[in-house]
């Protein structure tokens, strides 16, 4: 088994939620909530015009903290994260391998008042998450299969 030694995977950003947090469970009742994130920087270029970039960040939270996500944050929400980075990968429907990077929650705390937030949107009903086992014919999604969290997490 390959050692952990001397390496460290920690991701810590301060952010505005770009939309209300999807939260679905897996079959095995396990919740996960995908959070759209955005951080913006802002520099001077070298004529002196302000610039400003806004860089957004897929986040997914599970369990306790994914059903606290759900119920409590919403689209304009700021909030502090602490997690890790994860790529996986998948096959997409036209056989291309492909990747994504999330962050991983392992924390994070509501910044600003609960009713903070600029705008409100309704949450849409999403189909369940696949079985380990299931593929999702022509998808351009991951298939989920393999699981990173233990238990019958799909990713």
């Amino acid at each position: 088994m390959a050692s952990a030694k001397g390496t460290l995977n920690k991701v810590m950003l301060i952010g505005r939620l770009g939309a209300d947090p999807e939260l679905q469970y897996t079959p095995g009742g396990t919740a996960v909530a995908r959070i759209s994130l955005a951080t913006n920087r802002a520099w001077k270029d070298e004529s002196g015009n302000a610039v400003e970039r806004t860089d957004w960040h897929r986040v997914i939270a599970w369990r306790k903290q994914a059903e606290f996500a759900g119920e409590w944050l919403k689209k304009g929400s700021q909030v502090y994260i602490e997690g890790r980075l994860e790529t996986r990968s998948w096959t997409d429907k036209n056989q291309e391998k492909r990747y994504i990077t999330e962050v991983i929650v392992e924390t994070f705390t509501m910044l600003g008042r609960r009713d903070d937030a600029s705008g409100t949107t309704t949450k849409a009903s999403q189909p369940p998450l696949p079985d380990e086992s299931e593929s999702i014919p022509g998808a351009d999604e991951p298939d989920f299969s393999g699981a990173s969290e233990g238990d019958d997490l799909p990713f």
